[in-house]
């Protein structure tokens, strides 16, 4: 049983940590680690939830247990399907520029102008590398919390 100033403060960090983690992966593509980082904290934030309200709340939360779970499938599988697509769309992501004739892991960006809350966005195409990177780290850490926390 935990406290209500865990519980609260629970509820205050793990939407700042999340949102960070979504900042880290928007402005971390042109820099080493933002899909890798980005993940490790949005893992921690979920792992907060574990330890503060339960393996119950974290599946909920994730949208992982009874009827939210899709098609019927516990967490562990859905964390391990993450893991497996990340790990192919960050090597697809390399792969691609083969199909051009550029080396892998060549980098393209395209800029968006006009954005309501940026006004100009550069997208790379590391975004996708970092996408990939994102779900296969969060995947297996969320694997590891969930694995740990049944037992």
């Amino acid at each position: 049983m935990t406290t209500v100033i865990a519980r609260t403060a629970t509820r205050i960090a793990v939407p700042l940590v999340l949102v960070t983690a979504v900042a880290l992966m928007l402005q971390g593509h042109n820099l080493p680690g933002g899909g890798f980082i980005a993940a490790v904290l949005a893992a921690t934030g979920f792992a907060l939830v574990y330890v503060v309200y339960g393996t119950g709340e974290l599946q909920a939360f994730v949208g992982t247990s009874g009827e939210t779970a899709l098609f019927g499938h516990g967490p562990i599988e859905w964390y391990r399907l993450s893991l497996g697509v990340g790990l192919a769309l960050a090597a697809g992501a390399g792969l691609v520029p083969i199909l051009f004739g550029e080396p892998f892991l060549t980098q393209t960006y395209v800029v968006f102008h006009g954005l309501p809350l940026y006004g100009e966005l550069e997208v790379a195409s590391a975004l996708a590398f970092d996408t990939g990177v994102f779900l296969a780290v969060s995947g297996a850490l969320l694997t590891i919390v969930s694995v740990v926390g049944s037992r």
